[in-house]
């Protein structure tokens, strides 16, 4: 009989696409469904090594920053593999920012190195003269003035992996009331690369991910759930499929064509393929998916019904932020018996808190808290990191929702009055400080209105210094005016004129009188 007290135990595997360029090296790791675009787990890891080695060569070490912006692309992947190779900080950023936006994310982040396409060609000029910390510039797919050739330098150096490689992070930016970005720091682990992943955990025990499968990428991976999961399913041997963007009979082509087993949306791509009829939605078949995932955005509770009678009982469901301070989740079985819900707390305790900052009882709606040990800073924010927290490690996103007896969590608003458009996070005060300056404005409150198909759209609420100029070319200008200096989504879709805006004496907006007048009808304000 063995002794069990001393037999050896064995090490973990380490989950990176390292392994399975030795275990499946012809497998494809990334293939873009328009182009038909391939990389193998092979030509992955070699390129991610050559990656990772170009930015040693430059003298970054791990903990160092790096920062890019780009489109879909099959080279995206590759380049987030190889800054996670060399153990640093990588930023990826939003290619639908302006000029001024990039830049300010650049800098914010403290990157050595920058990397971007001919797809912000528009943008480099500004880009270079706002960021001079950044010691190297890139463009890959063509060339830009100011920068040098990724590829000519990738190709320089060996697809050897050097030893003793740590596990990199992320740093992803998340905008603040205060209008400006905040990046999401959270503390490097020093873990060796391809030491277990939270996101690789839960797709292979929650959804059921498995060496060999399809994964399904339809949204622009600068975003973080995109972009983490990607990664995620990548360590566990899957293949990745990129949609260039999405289109929603074009999603159903690419999950038939590649036998897709799982895949992440956003609420309004539901809405898009509903809307296709049955007709189209008839012709392809979705029988092969095993999990389809969504979050980032409240799912109006009749086209999530109408999805699972589509596709089964394969959505599952999350609510969680950048933060990775908390989690709860549901599956499409769970949810039939609790509509609405985001599902019960896997990491971390939901409490539910009051003004006063005491905890709430079952069924009282107040600011949605984890409680858990998590670590994270908003960098360059001690405010923010600070108003995030209460006592007794909780921590919020800003929520504001309540439990029901069996511990679901529903949402029904968000303090900071964050817009969440087609899965997109929206901070109003964004545009406010924009529409403030254009001189026909007095006052202006920016709000999230209902929208069958994105869930809310931004509408611009406008008190102007002389009320007879209101009406439709008004309201296109004040838009155009705005679209001038952000990005066209952090932009209102539409203006409402009014006489006066509701203010306290103080100056203080009562926003949420406003809100509610357009989503009356509504259970949340969601």
């Amino acid at each position: 009989m063995s002794d069990l007290g001393t037999e050896p135990v064995a090490e973990p595997e380490l989950e990176h696409p390292g392994r399975w360029a030795t275990e499946a090296p012809d497998r494809p790791a990334i293939v873009m469904h328009s182009t038909g675009q391939t990389m193998t787990f092979a030509e992955l890891d070699a390129e991610a090594n050559r990656i990772a080695n170009l930015f040693r060569s430059l003298g970054l070490e791990p903990g160092d920053h790096m920062a890019f912006c780009l489109e879909n692309r099959i080279e995206f992947l590759a380049l987030a593999w190889g800054a996670h190779y060399a153990g640093l900080y990588y930023t990826a950023i939003s290619s639908r920012l302006m000029a001024d936006e990039i830049a300010y994310i650049v800098d914010d982040c403290g990157a050595r190195v920058f990397v971007t396409s001919p797809y912000k060609a528009d943008a480099v000029d500004e880009v270079v003269d706002a960021t001079p910390n950044v010691e190297v510039r890139f463009t890959m797919g063509g060339p830009l003035p100011d920068h040098e050739s990724f590829e000519d330098a990738v190709a320089t150096q060996s697809a050897d992996p050097f030893p003793g490689a740590v596990e990199g992070q992320d740093m992803l930016y998340s905008s603040g009331t205060t209008g400006q970005p905040k990046g999401i720091k959270s503390p490097m682990s020093g873990a060796p690369l391809g030491t277990v992943n939270p996101i690789a955990m839960m797709a292979r025990f929650m959804f059921g991910a498995e060496e060999g499968q399809v994964y399904l990428s339809p949204a622009p991976l600068y975003h973080s759930a995109p972009l983490r999961f990607c990664l995620g399913y990548q360590r566990l041997g899957c293949t990745i499929v990129v949609m260039e963007k999405f289109d929603a009979e074009e999603a159903l082509v690419a999950i038939e064509a590649h036998g897709v087993h799982a895949s992440q949306w956003v609420p309004t791509m539901f809405v898009r393929m509903l809307k296709l009829g049955e007709e189209v939605r008839a012709r392809y078949d979705t029988s092969s998916l095993v999990s389809a995932i969504h979050a980032a955005a409240p799912c109006p509770v009749e086209v999530k019904r109408s999805m699972i009678e589509w596709w089964g009982p394969v959505l599952h469901e999350y609510y969680a932020g950048t933060e990775g301070n908390g989690l709860t989740y549901t599956n499409s079985l769970d949810w039939l018996e609790h509509p609405g819900s985001v599902g019960k707390a896997l990491i971390g305790e939901v409490v539910i808190v009051g003004d006063d900052g005491n905890e709430l009882s079952v069924g009282e709606e107040g600011g949605v808290y984890f409680r858990s040990d998590s670590q994270f800073e908003y960098h360059n924010d001690p405010d923010k990191t600070a108003g995030a927290r209460l006592a007794g490690n909780l921590s919020t996103l800003g929520d504001v929702g309540r439990l029901d007896e069996d511990g679901f969590l529903y949402l029904t608003d968000r303090k900071a009055y964050m817009i969440i458009s087609g899965g997109v996070n929206i901070y109003p005060q964004e545009a406010e400080n924009v529409l403030t300056m254009h001189p026909a404005v007095f006052d202006v409150a920016v709000i999230g209105v209902p929208n069958d198909e994105f869930g809310e759209e931004v509408k611009a609420v406008v008190q102007l210094v002389d009320p007879a100029a209101a009406g439709d070319e008004m309201g296109r200008e004040l838009i155009a005016f705005c679209r001038s200096q952000l990005a066209d989504v952090k932009c209102p879709r539409s203006v409402d004129f009014r006489d006066e805006l509701p203010r306290h004496p103080t100056g203080k907006l009562y926003k949420r009188l406003l809100k509610d007048e357009y989503w009356q009808g509504h259970q949340a304000r969601i």
